[in-house]
């Protein structure tokens, strides 16, 4: 699914576009992975990056990544295993 999102220009002078949503991706991925909404490996699939990229990006604003509910982690296993057969 594509989605369009209206940006000021003031906000995006400059910048490499594909980037910039690139982003934006990563950043929603880590606001609804931090507020329960995703597992890690669904944010991880909504940003587009692999779980390194994330658990670094989750450092680097201060969200842990250990309390991650039981729930969770059998999505992620799942969904991995699911991915690879």
């Amino acid at each position: 699914m594509q989605l369009t999102l209206e940006i000021p220009d003031q906000y995006i002078q400059g910048q490499n576009q594909t980037q910039t949503a690139n982003q934006i991706k990563l950043y929603a991925a880590l606001l609804m992975f931090q507020s329960g909404q995703l597992s890690r490996g669904a944010a991880c699939e909504f940003a587009g990056v692999d779980i390194y990229d994330f658990n670094l990006a989750c450092k680097q604003h201060h969200i842990s990544v250990i309390n991650t509910p039981a729930e969770s982690i059998e999505a992620d296993v799942l969904r991995f295993q699911h991915r690879h057969h």
